[in-house]
């Protein structure tokens, strides 16, 4: 049967703090993992649209475009303008759109 004796180097109050570092370590490595892998992150020159809450009342648009940064909020209101008809849009049986340009 064997027995442990503590040595003198199990007593040492710096191995913890050393240990607490390296945790510390860790967590911000998965921070800056999780950062770089956003699409929105802002190291990255990608041209990216977001859009959370798709269809809904509280439907929200990112749009990065390099360093610029727009959100579009959706309202309830119905847009208008001024403006002339560019063409004819038709929605085929699988659920794609076509866009035809109306010709002079």
């Amino acid at each position: 049967m064997s027995r442990r004796f503590l040595d003198a180097e199990d007593d040492d109050p710096v191995l913890s703090m050393v240990n607490i570092i390296d945790v510390f370590l860790v967590i911000i490595v998965i921070l800056f993992i999780i950062i770089v892998n956003n699409p929105l992150n802002p190291f990255s020159s990608d041209d990216v649209v977001v859009i959370k809450n798709p269809g809904k009342e509280n439907m929200e648009i990112t749009i990065k475009d390099g360093e610029k940064l727009e959100k579009y909020q959706s309202t309830s209101e119905i847009g208008s303008g001024i403006g002339s008809k560019a063409g004819v849009t038709y929605r085929l049986d699988d659920g794609s759109l076509i866009y035809v340009p109306e010709t002079d």
